[in-house]
């Protein structure tokens, strides 16, 4: 599902941007990853909808960062710390470590969207074994 993402070249600057602008971008590229994954799964658009949301809330996102985390390089976990340090008192209704790791996630997913495509690729498709060997 990351053929979108592996015919991108690298972008923009992304070293010029700061944590929350690319966490702002890493949530926007997350949805649209999500959403392309549940467009192929024949169901009413508010099924679809809640479909999408359950995967991008900061409780699953933080998942998808702990799932992941093994395989991240330095650089790439500097990334996450970065995003994760950013982060100020978080939203009221969720815990802020949580809220914290959702963060330093979509950082990494915002970085790697513009600094290097086919890695954010490898990840999202490493996500996706994870969650079918799950569902098994």
């Amino acid at each position: 599902m990351t053929n979108w993402i592996n015919s991108l070249k690298p972008s923009g600057c992304p070293d010029d941007l700061g944590p929350l602008q690319l966490a702002w971008l890493g949530d926007s590229v997350w949805e649209l990853h999500q959403r392309l994954r549940f467009s192929k799964t024949p169901a009413k658009t508010k099924d679809l909808h809640l479909s999408v949301v359950s995967q991008v809330k900061a409780e699953a996102q933080a998942l998808a960062l702990e799932n992941i985390e093994i395989y991240l390089t330095e650089s790439e976990k500097s990334f996450v710390r970065k995003g994760r340090n950013r982060v100020g008192r978080g939203y009221r209704k969720v815990n802020i470590a949580i809220y914290g790791k959702a963060t330093g996630f979509e950082t990494l997913i915002g970085w790697l969207f513009l600094k290097n495509p086919n890695r954010l690729a490898q990840l999202l498709d490493r996500l996706e074994k994870i969650e079918s060997d799950r569902s098994e």
